[in-house]
C-alpha cells in the first residue's frame, strides 16, 4: 500500500469544492468542522449549500469549473455527477501541485477521506484505500461502540499535563518516559490527583534495574505472602504488567509513578494477546524501564513464562525469574493439610484444566507430557533413572539437577534420563526436574539462562 495516513491542519486554508449536490454537501460539512475556507464552484447548489453561503460560512461561485478556480487553494474536491468534469479538475490540480480527491473515482485521487470515529480531540480514521467506503463506515461504527464516552475529556486532561511537563522540563529521556507514564494513568480534576502530582513533581530517576524484565510470582493474593524480593521489585518497578488475578492489595504497593497495566484474561476473555504482552515487555525494557511481569501464584507454574522468556531472549532483553508461592501450597494451607505425608503421599502431580498442545500431539507418550519435580532425589540417581526408564520414559528426556536453588551458590546440571545415573553429586538441598520443557528453555535458549544467577553445566 502506497498511501500514507496523515492528519492535515485545515484551519484557515482554502479548499476548492467543484460541485454542489448531496455528495459535495457531505464533504463540505466535514471541511467546515475543520475550519477550512471553502470555495464552491457549481452552476447550481442544493438548498443547504445555498443557505450556508448566505450565512457567510463558504463562498459559492455560480459557474462552471475553470482551472483558474484552483489558484490559492490548498486542496481540491471534485464532487460532480460528470466524470469528465471530475477528471478535468484532477488534471488541473496536478498541474498546479494541488492535492485532489475525486469522489468515487480512485484513479483521479491523490488522497482519500477516511471514515472517522471521534471522541473530542481524539480521531481514529479508517481507510480502505478507496476500495470500500461502506466497509470503512461499518468498522467506524464498531470502533465507536467500544470507545469510552469520556475519552475526549480524559484526552484534554492528558494534553494539559503534557504541556505542563514540556514547559517545566527540557527534552530528555526522563521527560519522554514521564509523558508515556501519564498517558497510561487515569486523571481527575482534583488538585490532589496522583497523575497531576506526578506531572508537577521532578522527573523520575533512573531505576537501578533499568532495561530489565522480572517475571515475578505474586503468590496467592495476600501481600504478606510475597517474597521479600517480589515486594522490593513491585515497590520500585517503573512498569508493572499484571495478570487479572493479581489482587488489588498487592497492586497498591506499586510506587506512585509506576505504570500499572492489566494484561491478563478472565474466564477465557483476553484483554490483550500474548504477542502484545511480549512486545510491551520488550518496548518498555528497551526504553530503559524496570519492568515487572507480575503473575499470580508462581510465575513458572501455568503462567506462560516459557513463552515470555523465549520472546525476551530473542529480543536480547535481560530478564530474571522471581518464584512465588504457588496456588497448590496456598490451598493446602487453607485446608490445613500437607501436600506430602510420609506414610500416605510421596508425590505431587500438578496439572491444569486447559491444555494448549504439547509433544504428546507429536506422538510422544502421555507419561512424558508433564514436567516431573523430585524433591530430595538423593545422592544416587541411578535407581530413579532405572524406574523411569522401565515406566517407558525416553532415555533422551531432558533432566536438570538444581542445587541450592535461588541462592548465591546455586548450581544447575543439565543431562538426559539415559545419562542421569552419571550425574555428579549435588549438594543438598537439591531438586530434580525432568521433562521436555527443561530442554526447550535450557538448550534452545541457553544464552538467556545466563541472565539468571545460575551455573549451567554440560547438556549432552
Amino acid at each position: 500500500m502506497s498511501v500514507l495516513p496523515i492528519f492535515l491542519k485545515l484551519e484557515g486554508r482554502r479548499v476548492l469544492v467543484v460541485g454542489a449536490g448531496s455528495v459535495a454537501l457531505e464533504k463540505i460539512e466535514t471541511l467546515l468542522e475543520r475550519g477550512a475556507r471553502i470555495r464552491v464552484v457549481a452552476p447550481e447548489a442544493v438548498l443547504e449549500i445555498r443557505e450556508t453561503a448566505r450565512a457567510g460560512r463558504l463562498e459559492w461561485i455560480e459557474k462552471r469549473f475553470e482551472p483558474s478556480d484552483l489558484d490559492g487553494c490548498f486542496l481540491a474536491i471534485a464532487a460532480t455527477d460528470a466524470p469528465e468534469v471530475n477528471a478535468a479538475v484532477f488534471r488541473a490540480a496536478s498541474e498546479r501541485g494541488v492535492l485532489c480527491n475525486s469522489v468515487d473515482d480512485i484513479p483521479n485521487c491523490d488522497f482519500f477521506f477516511g471514515s472517522i470515529a471521534r471522541r473530542g480531540e481524539l480521531q481514529i480514521a479508517i481507510s480502505t484505500n478507496g476500495e470500500s467506503p461502506a466497509l470503512a463506515q461499518r468498522l467506524r461504527r464498531e470502533i465507536e461502540a467500544q470507545l469510552p464516552e469520556d475519552l475526549g475529556p480524559w484526552l484534554d486532561r492528558v494534553g494539559e499535563l503534557r504541556r505542563q511537563v514540556l514547559q517545566m522540563h527540557p527534552r530528555s529521556e526522563q521527560r519522554r518516559l514521564l509523558l508515556h507514564q501519564l498517558a497510561e494513568r487515569p486523571i481527575c480534576d482534583s488538585a490532589q490527583c496522583p497523575s497531576r502530582l506526578m506531572a508537577a513533581a521532578g522527573l523520575p530517576q533512573r531505576n537501578e534495574n533499568a532495561g530489565k524484565v522480572f517475571l515475578v510470582g505474586a503468590g496467592p493474593g495476600d501481600p504478606e505472602l510475597l517474597t521479600v524480593k517480589a515486594l522490593r521489585l513491585i515497590q520500585t518497578a517503573d512498569v508493572i504488567l499484571h495478570d487479572d488475578l493479581v489482587s488489588p492489595p498487592i497492586l497498591s504497593l506499586a510506587k506512585q509513578r509506576a505504570v500499572v497495566m492489566n494484561v491478563g484474561k478472565r474466564c477465557g476473555v483476553k484483554s490483550i494477546g500474548q504477542d502484545e504482552i511480549n512486545a510491551r515487555m520488550v518496548e518498555y525494557a528497551r526504553a530503559g524501564q524496570c519492568v515487572v511481569r507480575l503473575k499470580s501464584g508462581d510465575a513458572l507454574i501455568f503462567g506462560r513464562a516459557a513463552e515470555e522468556m523465549v520472546a525476551l531472549a530473542e529480543a536480547g532483553v535481560a530478564y530474571e525469574l522471581v518464584p512465588g508461592i504457588t496456588a497448590a501450597s496456598a490451598a493446602a494451607a487453607a485446608v490445613g493439610c500437607s501436600l506430602t505425608e510420609r506414610n500416605a503421599a510421596s508425590s505431587v502431580i500438578v496439572s491444569t484444566g486447559h491444555h494448549a498442545g504439547s509433544r504428546q500431539a507429536e506422538g510422544d507418550s502421555p507419561i512424558e507430557s508433564a514436567t516431573r519435580a523430585v524433591y530430595m532425589p538423593g545422592r544416587n540417581l541411578a535407581p530413579l533413572a532405572e524406574e523411569w526408564l522401565r515406566e517407558g520414559l525416553s532415555s533422551d528426556l531432558p533432566c536438570a539437577v538444581v542445587s541450592h536453588a535461588a541462592q548465591p551458590n546455586q548450581k544447575v546440571y543439565l543431562t538426559t534420563l539415559g545419562a542421569l545415573a552419571d550425574a555428579p553429586f549435588a549438594e543438598a538441598p537439591s531438586v530434580l526436574l525432568a521433562g521436555w520443557a527443561v530442554r526447550d528453555i535450557a538448550a534452545e535458549y541457553a544464552s538467556a539462562v545466563s541472565t539468571m544467577t545460575a551455573c549451567v553445566s554440560c547438556y549432552p
